[in-house]
């Protein structure tokens, strides 16, 4: 029995739920001034194809 809960999965919900919001922060913390990944030419490409298409369809 840990802290009066005496079911096992019920105690392994809440310690997997705090590892898991711990794990969260720790991934916060680490991405938080990485920035945007740089824009690749076939994005730009698809965009401007994408525009065309719902323009022509209009």
């Amino acid at each position: 029995m840990v802290l009066g809960i005496e079911d096992p999965g019920v105690w392994l919900a809440y310690v997997l739920s705090l590892v898991s919001a711990a794990l969260c922060v720790i991934f916060g913390i680490a991405n938080w001034n990485k920035g945007e990944e740089p824009v690749k030419k076939e994005d730009t490409d698809w965009a401007k194809e994408e525009k065309t298409e719902v323009e022509d369809a209009l």
